[in-house]
């Protein structure tokens, strides 16, 4: 990670001073499980073949394809990266493990200008090569920034062939500043699109990113939000195919994830004297997101820690973020021990069916204010 962008990513989301003075928990009734050939020792063990889930991250136009560099850089056990793009420049230089160049007739390499429906075309004008590319897929995550031309036009078409496949179809995509004018219209259209054929849509706003990034260098900027999304995605999928020690398998994620709506990423880490508390406080009170957790559908939370951590800790991280949601929420929560995390913890959630103003789109903006005024009797104003 970029120094600078390390230092924003410290500031965001938490890093303690102190080392814990747990005694070890989990040491001396575990074993490393990452050097394990899974599928091999269920066959020999119950005679069984293994279905492996099959996993794919999806980046589609600039913003996508910035993100899935990043993954890919990261490195992510367990999942193909692709990259669509209608600018062959931006393509060649993108990190995956799969690219495709789309709208060859449509845009000759040259991208979408900004227009969503030439991005809509490009995708559906290549549409045979993107259902081979996702043939047999059985969840999918699609990033694209909103706004532009070619992720806000071919993120749904995308979305829309992984549906027809019977895919899990996971959306995380960004949101355009306020400045923006035109951009801010297309890209809740946008957004509106991919909500209707995706399970779930994990967004952030640009934003907040001026309240951490607001005067650092944009590229910088810009990688804080890549560096979010690429962490979730990774947290999600090492979930999946890593063993852990609470497991968290694809029909958990299938469970939380088909409650629908708009997701928020909750992200917090610290090596406190109180860590787990520090950090549930630091992914609740995310800085990317403006949402009102009540009366969310469900969460995903994965907790990965040090073979010092205790089972209280981690029961304690779980009982926190569920006070936050509805009593009604599906809750799932698993947790993973890495020898590199002794004295921290990392807590990863994804809460479906949040609620957030700023992802009503204007008319019903303007409505749920009026209906707030009526209940209160006071005006209301916004920032």
């Amino acid at each position: 990670m970029d120094t600078a962008v390390k230092s924003l990513w410290e500031k965001a989301f938490g890093s303690g001073a102190g080392a814990p003075t747990q005694s070890p928990g989990f040491q001396g009734r575990l074993e490393s499980a990452n050097n394990v050939d899974w599928e091999q020792k269920v066959s020999e063990e119950f005679d069984l073949q293994m279905h492996k889930a099959k996993i794919m991250v999806v980046g589609c136009g600039g913003a996508g394809c910035n993100t899935v560099s990043r993954l890919t850089e990261m490195g992510v056990t367990g999942a193909e990266v692709i990259a669509l793009n209608t600018d062959a420049k931006h393509l060649a230089i993108t990190k995956a493990h799969k690219k495709l160049l789309i709208g060859r007739d449509t845009t000759r390499g040259l991208g979408a200008g900004g227009y969503p429906q030439i991005g809509e075309k490009a995708a559906t004008e290549q549409r045979a090569q993107i259902k081979q590319l996702l043939e047999g897929v059985d969840l999918v995550f699609i990033t694209a920034g909103m706004g532009g031309g070619t992720g806000t036009g071919s993120a749904p078409v995308v979305a829309e062939i992984a549906k027809s496949l019977g895919a899990i179809v996971i959306g995380a995509v960004t949101m355009p500043f306020k400045m923006e004018g035109t951009r801010i219209q297309k890209a809740e259209d946008g957004l509106a699109k991919l909500r209707q054929v995706t399970d779930t849509v994990v967004v952030i706003e640009n934003q907040k990113l001026l309240e951490y990034a607001g005067q650092m260098p944009l590229a910088q900027a810009f990688a804080l939000a890549d560096e979010l999304i690429s962490m979730m995605i990774k947290g999600i999928v090492e979930t999946i195919t890593v063993p852990s020690l609470v497991n968290l398998d694809f029909a958990d994620v299938k469970a939380v994830m088909s409650c629908g709506g708009v997701s928020a990423i909750c992200v917090g880490e610290s090596d406190s004297q109180s860590r787990i508390k520090d950090a549930v406080i630091k992914a609740i009170n995310h800085p990317l997101l403006e949402v009102d957790y009540s009366g969310a559908l469900g969460a995903l939370i994965h907790i990965i820690c040090g073979p010092d951590c205790t089972l209280a800790e981690i029961n304690e991280a779980g009982e926190m973020i569920s006070k936050r949601l509805s009593p009604e929420a599906q809750v799932i929560w698993g947790a993973r021990v890495l020898p590199e995390m002794t004295g921290k913890v990392q807590v990863i959630a994804i809460v479906t069916g949040v609620k957030s103003p700023y992802l009503l789109g204007p008319m019903q903006k303007e409505e749920a204010i009026r209906t707030k005024e009526n209940e209160l009797g006071i005006p209301i104003i916004l920032k």
